[in-house]
């Protein structure tokens, strides 16, 4: 027993983000990683409704955001998708400095979204200083 805490207390110390279930779903690429990763980031939380994620947008991933945007291989709006994980919890967050290179103003984003000045830097800071695990869809 005693063995058993020496090796799990470690673990437990070393990956909070683990026993926290904090998750990050890093989105880059609407197109490609849109559909699949609102229906990862749904099933996730139907069998870990605890689990507290963020979804932190950037580059091509912005455009998952964009009021009226949808999947137009599958032809899925994503907006109804985006605000029942917004009622479950989920966390979206679009890149400012994408903003700014595509020159899009924020009043074009669904309610939910909500901005952070670097995408890349908030993905970072989840990470290291806030212990979030990390999933590319």
């Amino acid at each position: 027993m005693i063995k058993g805490l020496a090796v799990a207390l470690p673990l437990l110390v070393a990956f909070p983000a683990f026993a926290q279930d904090k998750v990050l779903y890093h989105i880059d690429d609407a197109a490609a990683q849109g559909t699949k990763a609102l229906r990862n980031i749904r099933n996730h939380l139907d069998v870990a409704p605890e689990t507290k994620i963020r979804v932190v947008t950037h580059a091509d991933g912005v455009d998952l955001l964009l009021e009226g945007q949808k999947d137009t291989k599958n032809n899925i709006e994503y907006g109804p998708l985006i605000a029942d994980l917004k009622t479950r919890g989920v966390t979206f967050e679009v890149c400012e400095i994408t903003l700014d290179r595509r020159k899009i103003d924020k009043d074009k984003f669904v309610m939910e979204a909500e901005f952070t000045r670097s995408g890349v830097v908030r993905i970072g800071q989840l990470q290291a200083r806030e212990q979030y695990a990390y999933i590319k869809p």
